[in-house]
């Protein structure tokens, strides 16, 4: 890895008592831990897990407060940027990822609006995948009485089931569906087979793997006649509704950036998950954007388009925001457009 690139920061999330330690020290021991540091964020003054896995990572370092919501910004800034230091005084391994293991009651989005909006921390990182863990057994009661359950789930990358061996085949069945409705930009699996492959678990799913892998999201939201789809739980919680939005003329990309913009400002606390590909005007290559709640990630520019894929194509999982209305605002934008 060369020193001046920009090293991933991966989030291992999940709610409390979900598996996260347990899958963490598995893929460890699996690992060249020269290549990954380790962060933990536990909940309460005094922290366990850090000690679980200092047996097979001993540099693990444990966030000191545990909190769960605006102070990690400060701690997570501090330490990050202690490792990077003791990394290029050669104190540490050259380590080419850092991971962070976060509090059960942690809300991902400050963790990354805290890699996002500083500008020290974006020097020197980048954003890498973020995985939730849900755990088979007690996935519908979180869901129902546990707010910060659909903030993780709704942010992930990628969704791992853990104790799919303690209930029926057919809950994982219906729990498997019913993930893919709440979040279809994440790709879902078990904690099984990601220990099968775990040289995947972390894999950026933009700009590593192939290109299947990277634009799998899209192939669950494919079908160019469906615009808006209502997801809802049995009971009162989650209540999400998933917006999609497909266009074929191009983006006129710096008014499309204001009217995103504008968006996250006032409604960025309803839009727990966006993700796009777009066409721009100018440009024969794509861009890539994604962004949770009010925090939206670098766009990504491609080479080329992927597969058959030709037109812009956004998806946006709302809770508290009507999809019908945020398909209205995108079209008045475009309206607005046309008449300028």
């Amino acid at each position: 890895m060369q020193h001046e690139e920009k090293l991933p920061l991966h989030i291992l999330s999940g709610f409390l008592g979900s598996g996260k330690t347990t899958l963490l020290k598995s893929w460890l021991a699996q690992q060249n831990l020269n290549d990954i540091a380790l962060l933990v964020n536990e909940f309460g003054e005094v922290g366990i897990d850090h000690h679980l896995l200092n047996e097979v990572a001993p540099d693990t370092i444990l966030l000191p407060s545990g909190c769960a919501c605006c102070q990690i910004r400060g701690e997570l800034k501090t330490a990050l940027l202690n490792l990077y230091e003791r990394r290029t005084r050669g104190l540490l391994p050259p380590f080419s990822q850092v991971i962070l293991e976060t509090s059960g009651l942690a809300d991902p989005a400050s963790i990354l609006s805290t890699l996002l909006h500083d500008s020290q921390l974006r020097h020197h990182f980048t954003q890498g995948t973020m995985v939730t863990l849900v755990d088979a057994e007690h996935a519908r009661q979180q869901a129902d009485n546990q707010p910060e359950w659909l903030a993780q789930v709704s942010a992930a990358d990628k969704l791992l089931i853990s104790k799919s061996d303690r209930v029926e085949p057919a809950q994982v069945d219906s729990l498997h569906q019913w993930l893919q409705q709440i979040n279809s930009l994440a790709e879902l699996s078990d904690t099984r087979q990601a220990l099968g492959a775990p040289q995947q678990l972390f894999q950026q799913s933009v700009v590593r793997g192939t290109r299947e892998r990277r634009f799998r999201w899209l192939g669950a939201c494919a079908n160019e006649d469906f615009t808006l789809n209502a997801t809802h739980h049995h009971n009162a919680h989650p209540v999400t509704q998933t917006c999609i939005i497909t266009l074929q003329e191009s983006l006129n990309w710096p008014a499309f950036a204001i009217w995103l913009s504008l968006l996250l400002h006032s409604h960025g606390g309803s839009v727990l998950r966006m993700k796009g590909i777009l066409r721009v005007s100018g440009s024969t290559s794509p861009i890539v954007i994604h962004g949770v709640q009010h925090s939206l990630h670098p766009p990504v520019h491609l080479d080329d388009w992927p597969g058959e894929l030709e037109n812009s194509k956004l998806v946006f999982i709302l809770r508290g925001l009507d999809a019908d209305l945020l398909q209205k605002s995108f079209n008045r934008y475009m309206q607005a457009l046309q008449e300028t």
